[in-house]
């Protein structure tokens, strides 16, 4: 019969390491123009700023010292003054009357005085202001599907006149309605405010990004009502060279979902919610342009490259494997861009938003380690594929779970090796080659419980040749009972072949003919085995070789000649002593050995002095000194009736050699 083929194996790890690293590469020149398109959509910049948001408040800044005072048109105010807004213009007057003499550098009016009131109202605000106070204008942009059109906002000509300064207070938002950038006005409100105080020593930051100072009321604050009586109403000198700024700022801030009068969203608005009112968005513009604290975004070259690198040390964590250490050093290096991104903002006032590394990073490492996934699920089908026909399901399922127990290869194991042959099978088959299912059939019969007996014990079969089963212990997985289980299998499988004898027997009665009676001899032998995939790259097979193989052969052959169903090797029969009772039949040469081997087997019912009489008759046996008529063969297989035909054996290769 010929041996049955054994599926193909896994690729040698070589071609897969290849593979991999081609893959890695193909997905890594992927994930960089993935995420040069996907940058160029809106909602990608929207995202950015948002980091932004978050990295630039992170630590919580607060204004800088000697920042603007801020003077709140707020609730007290409005409940003090008792006055439908908007207030008259005379107030006004008065509230810069008061600040200026307060000591106030620079007053800012956050208020739009573009239309006439009352001549005596119009008077009294152009009687009081100067070229320390900055009034409020407002430009916007009115876009319909016939025109568009910019309406610029300015205060009465008269307060121009009489030489107030104008600021436009209009902000830009982002697309998701957020103030985070400095206004593209040469004459800004704070601008001009910067200018009027003589604190402005650069280029107007125009487009570049706010860092803010803390939610609203941030800033010092106080109400109108109390700047209008400053030497009663707060401490001395509060207002003695500060830049002043009047504007609606309510105690309560506005809710975001809610909306507000003059109030805006804020990179602070992620933390708190809430929005903040115009005039403190002003003294923030202000602040950055003082003190130079505008952030500039990294530009795309600096952008593009951050990506890259970020790829490549993706591609370097997982260039050998993934595993649990990738988590870790991936959780390391997004805190790290994070972390660099932070530095950037508050050491040099450069943002390079994380944004682009991060998902470069964790796109070719989650890709690869996707990859991998799928990779180690198509090993372990392969593994389960390859191993189920040859070894028991719990094995199958240990070495799927935990592959690294089986080494592709050869490697040098002890090991327990089994050879079973069916006796007379040669006979059989001639008898049967004129019906070759029945013979098929008998063959199947046979060794399917043979085969399920030696996996039931943790075996793996190496191959079958004809009727004769190769199968081994410890290998692919660790047995430290390797022998026990071999000698419990070999039993078992002499159980199997009577009870199929006897089925053999039942259905030969039924048919009227003869049955075909099964015997089986097994050879076991325990010794250092190399086992692994023997062949070539396209085909081999998970096999052992080795002196010990051979000496099995040789027992399983030889146990016909000693009248036994299963011969143990030395190394075998010591390890099963304790379990087992053996006895020691003879001594024999393997090809290649000039040293006798002993061989032994497994006897059920025997009383010590049986063993000890039979321990004396192989002494003797190997002094020569037994002689065909001694008594002892027939007293020994009285006691020992399994080993009867051995005893006749060995007084008949006496007589026939004239010993006496």
């Amino acid at each position: 019969m010929r041996a049955q083929k054994k599926p193909r194996q896994v690729r040698p790890a070589g071609g897969q390491a290849e593979s991999r690293r081609l893959r890695l590469l193909v997905l890594s020149l992927t994930v960089l123009i993935a995420i040069s398109f996907l940058s160029r959509l809106p909602a990608w910049s929207l995202l950015e700023l948002r980091s932004f948001d978050y990295l630039s408040t992170v630590d919580d800044p607060r204004p800088p010292p000697g920042g603007p005072v801020i003077v709140a048109i707020d609730e007290p105010s409005l409940a003090d003054i008792n006055a439908q807004w908007p207030w008259p213009r005379s107030l006004h007057a008065q509230l810069v009357t008061q600040l200026r003499a307060a000591g106030a550098r620079v007053i800012g009016l956050d208020i739009i005085l573009a239309e006439p009131s009352t001549p005596e109202n119009d008077n009294a605000i152009t009687n009081a202001v100067g070229p320390d106070v900055v009034l409020a204008g407002d430009e916007t942009l009115i876009e319909t599907p016939q025109a568009t059109q910019l309406i610029r906002v300015t205060p009465l000509q008269q307060l121009t006149e009489a030489g107030a300064k104008t600021g436009i207070a209009s902000v830009d938002l982002g697309g998701d309605g957020t103030f985070r950038r400095i206004p593209a006005y040469e004459d800004g409100f704070a601008a001009t405010l910067a200018k009027a105080s003589g604190t402005i020593s650069a280029t107007l930051p125009a487009g570049q990004l706010i860092q803010s100072f803390g939610p609203a009321r941030s800033y010092p604050t106080v109400s109108y009502y109390q700047a209008l009586d400053p030497a009663h109403l707060l401490p001395p000198d509060y207002f003695k060279g500060r830049v002043v700024l009047v504007g609606l700022s309510l105690q309560n801030a506005p809710v975001i979902d809610k909306g507000g009068v003059d109030a805006f969203a804020t990179s602070y608005t992620v933390h708190t919610g809430t929005l903040t009112s115009g005039v403190e968005i002003q003294a923030t513009i202000y602040d950055n342009i003082r003190r130079g604290l505008s952030i500039e975004e990294a530009r795309l070259p600096v952008v593009a490259a951050c990506i890259l690198i970020s790829v490549l040390l993706a591609a370097a964590t997982v260039w050998r494997s993934t595993g649990w250490l990738t988590i870790v050093t991936s959780a390391a290096a997004l805190l790290a861009f994070a972390a660099l991104s932070f530095a950037g903002v508050r050491l040099a006032h450069i943002f390079v938003a994380p944004l682009g590394p991060t998902v470069a990073y964790i796109s070719v490492v989650f890709g690869q380690a996707a990859f991998d996934y799928a990779e180690e699920r198509r090993n372990k089908r392969q593994i389960i594929r390859a191993f189920a026909q040859y070894i028991s399901p719990d094995l199958v399922r240990r070495l799927s779970q935990d592959p690294s127990q089986l080494k592709l290869g050869g490697e040098r194991r002890t090991l327990s090796v089994l050879f079973s042959d069916v006796r007379g099978f040669t006979t059989i088959a001639e008898t049967l080659k004129d019906d070759p299912e029945q013979l098929t059939g008998l063959i199947n019969r046979l060794l399917t419980p043979l085969s399920d007996v030696v996996m039931d014990h943790g075996g793996t079969i190496d191959k079958y040749m004809g009727d004769c089963i190769m199968a081994f212990w410890n290998a692919p997985l660790d047995d430290p009972d390797h022998a026990l289980h071999a000698v419990k299998a070999s039993l078992a499988m002499q159980a199997a072949i009577s009870s199929l004898n006897r089925e053999l027997e039942r259905e030969a009665a039924m048919r009227g003919g003869r049955p075909h009676v099964l015997k089986m001899g097994v050879g076991i032998n325990t010794g250092e085995c190399i086992v692994g995939n023997m062949g070539s790259t396209r085909r081999f097979d998970y096999s052992c070789l080795g002196d010990s193989v051979n000496l099995a052969s040789r027992l399983e052959g030889a146990s016909k000649n000693y009248g036994v169903a299963l011969l143990l090797g030395e190394k075998t029969a010591r390890l099963v002593a304790g379990t087992y009772t053996v006895v020691e039949l003879d001594r024999i040469i393997v090809k290649g050995r000039t040293v006798p081997s002993p061989v032994y087997t497994v006897v059920h019912m025997a009383e010590a002095e049986a063993l000890a009489a039979h321990q004396a008759f192989i002494a003797a046996k190997y002094a020569g000194t037994l002689a065909p008529s001694d008594p002892t063969f027939d007293r020994l297989a009285a006691d020992i009736p399994e080993l009867a035909p051995y005893y006749a054996i060995v007084r008949e290769a006496l007589a026939e050699s004239g010993e006496e």
